[in-house]
C-alpha cells in the first residue's frame, strides 16, 4: 500500500490551447461576415451576376467550418503530475481519447526545444526522456510557457530527488 506522502502531488500542471477568440465574439464575427457577404451577393444579383450569390455563401459556409475544426483542436488537454513515484502525463484528445504515459522522475530529464524559424519546422515542444523513451507534451504552448513550464518541472523534479526516502 502506498503511503500518502508519497503519492501526494509534488507538482501539477493543466495545459491546453489558447484561442484568442471567445465562442460569444465568433457568432457576432460570422453574423458580420454573413451580413456583409449577403449584401454584396445581392448587389451582384441586382445587376444580373446572381451566381455570385452561390459563391459568397460558400466563403461564409467555408469560413464557419474553418473556425469549427480550430475549436475542435482547441479541446486539447494534457495534465502532468508529479509525485515521488513517477510523473504521470494524460492527454485527452479533441475526439476524446485519453493518452497515459507514466515515467520514473528520478532518471527523467526535461528539455525545452525553441521553435525553429526554419520553414517546414516541427513544431516546438517540451521533451521529456527517460531509459531511452521520450515523450512530448506542449506543442501548443508560446516559447515563453514553454520555458516556464520547463522550468517549473525541473526545479520539481530537483525537488523530488532531494525528498528523503520514505519508510
Amino acid at each position: 500500500m502506498k503511503n500518502n506522502a508519497e503519492s501526494k502531488p509534488i507538482f501539477e500542471a493543466t495545459l491546453y490551447p489558447y484561442r484568442s477568440l471567445p465562442p460569444e465574439v465568433f457568432w457576432w464575427l460570422m453574423a458580420g461576415v454573413t451580413g456583409v457577404s449577403f449584401t454584396t451577393g445581392l448587389a451582384f444579383a441586382s445587376i444580373g451576376a446572381w451566381p455570385i450569390l452561390g459563391f459568397f455563401g460558400l466563403d461564409v459556409l467555408l469560413l464557419f467550418i474553418a473556425f469549427r475544426l480550430n475549436y475542435r483542436s482547441g479541446r486539447l488537454v494534457e495534465t502532468v503530475t508529479l509525485t515521488r513515484e513517477e510523473l504521470l502525463i494524460r492527454r485527452i484528445q479533441p475526439s476524446g481519447k485519453v493518452i497515459e504515459k507514466r515515467l520514473q522522475p528520478y532518471w527523467l530529464q526535461v528539455d525545452s526545444i525553441p521553435t525553429s524559424e526554419e520553414i517546414g519546422a516541427p513544431p516546438a515542444e517540451i521533451r521529456l526522456s527517460s531509459h531511452g523513451k521520450v515523450f512530448s507534451l506542449g506543442h501548443f504552448l508560446t516559447d515563453d510557457e514553454r520555458s516556464d513550464l520547463t522550468e517549473a518541472l525541473n526545479n520539481a523534479l530537483s525537488k523530488c530527488r532531494a525528498m528523503p526516502e520514505l519508510q
